[in-house]
C-alpha cells in the first residue's frame, strides 16, 4: 500500500506543495488513470487533468510508447523501448510537474512476449519517470519473469485484474493475486473494483483484508455477469461508495483512480462527472 509517509515523501520531493493540484476529498486521494484520456495525446491529456481538477496520475503506456501498427509493430515497439533515451521519460515527468499533477505510477503491462532486456528497461523507464510503482495488466507466467527484476530495481509491481475468470493465467480471481504476491514481496495489487465486482467478487471485503498490499484502486462501475458493460458511475452495481467510505474511515492512503471506459460524448466532461460522483459518495 502507498503509506502516508511514502506518499508525502513522493509528493513533497516531486512538487512544491503550493504548485500541486489538490484533488483529495476528505482525506481520500482521487486521481485518474491516463487511459481515461486515451482519445488525445499526452500534452492534451495533462491539460485534461488540469481542466477536471485532478492532481494525481497513473500514467498509461499508451500515452508514452510509439511504435505504430501493422506488420513488424511488435519488433518496432521492442526497439523503441530498448533504444529511447531515458531523458525522454525524465522530460515527461517534468511535463507533469510543471502542470501541478503528481505522477506516482507507470502502467506498463508486461506480457509473455517481453524479453528479459525489455523487462529490465521497463524498470529503468519507471525510475526515469520518478515513480516507485508500476501497474500491469499481466499474466501469472509473465509475472514469474518479472519478479527478479522487481527485486533488483526495488520497484513495486501492482497486478491489475480483469473479469476473465475462465483463463487461470489471467488476473481476475483473488487466488491469482495471491499467487503473484507469493512470488515476491515486490508484487502488489492494482484492484479494479469494477472488474473485480463483475468477476463475482466483493471489492469491499477484499480491500478490508488486503489493503496493505493494494497500491492503487481503479474506480469504474459495472454490472454482473463478467461480460457486462462499463456504465456511468451510479448506473451499475459496483459498490463505489462503500469502497470510498472505507478509505475515508480508515485513512488508507490508497489512490482511487478514475478509469473512464464507458461510452460518452465528451471525455473531459465525463471524467468530471465521475469525479463529482466520487465527491458526492464521500459526503
Amino acid at each position: 500500500m502507498l503509506s502516508r509517509r511514502e506518499f508525502a515523501g513522493i509528493a513533497v520531493g516531486a512538487l512544491p506543495l503550493a504548485a500541486r493540484i489538490n484533488s483529495n476529498v476528505d482525506g481520500v486521494r482521487i486521481g485518474a488513470q491516463s487511459y481515461s484520456f486515451r482519445d488525445r495525446p499526452l500534452d492534451q491529456a495533462i491539460q485534461a487533468y488540469k481542466d477536471v481538477g485532478l492532481g494525481l496520475c497513473e500514467l498509461s503506456q499508451g500515452h508514452v510508447e510509439h511504435a505504430g501498427n501493422g506488420p513488424g509493430a511488435r519488433d518496432a515497439l521492442r526497439k523503441w523501448r530498448l533504444e529511447t533515451p531515458l531523458d525522454h521519460f525524465k522530460a515527461i515527468r517534468k511535463m507533469f510537474d510543471d502542470a501541478g499533477v503528481l505522477l506516482y505510477a507507470y502502467n506498463l503491462s508486461f506480457n509473455d512476449s517481453f524479453t528479459d532486456e525489455e523487462i529490465d528497461r521497463g524498470f529503468l523507464m519507471a525510475k526515469a519517470l520518478g515513480v516507485k510503482y508500476i501497474t500491469a495488466s499481466s499474466t501469472l507466467t509473465a509475472a514469474k519473469k518479472v519478479a527478479p527484476f522487481a527485486e533488483k530495481h526495488r520497484i513495486t509491481v501492482a497486478m491489475h485484474g480483469h473479469s476473465n475468470i475462465t483463463d487461470p493465467n489471467q488476473f481476475a480471481k483473488p487466488e491469482s493475486f495471491a499467487a503473484a504476491m507469493a512470488m515476491s514481496k515486490w508484487f502488489a495489487v492494482n484492484l479494479d473494483i469494477g472488474h473485480f465486482w463483475a468477476a463475482g467478487y466483493d471489492p469491499v471485503e477484499y480491500l478490508q483484508q488486503h489493503h496493505d498490499r493494494i497500491v492503487t484502486l481503479h474506480i469504474k462501475d459495472r454490472k454482473r455477469p463478467a461480460d457486462g458493460p462499463n456504465l456511468p458511475f451510479g448506473e451499475g452495481e459496483t459498490p463505489i461508495k462503500p469502497v470510498l467510505q472505507l478509505l475515508k474511515k480508515n485513512r488508507w492512503k490508497i489512490p482511487a483512480n478514475i478509469e473512464y471506459e464507458y461510452k460518452g460524448t465528451d471525455t473531459v466532461a465525463e471524467v468530471r462527472k465521475c469525479y463529482e460522483y466520487m465527491k458526492g459518495a464521500l459526503a
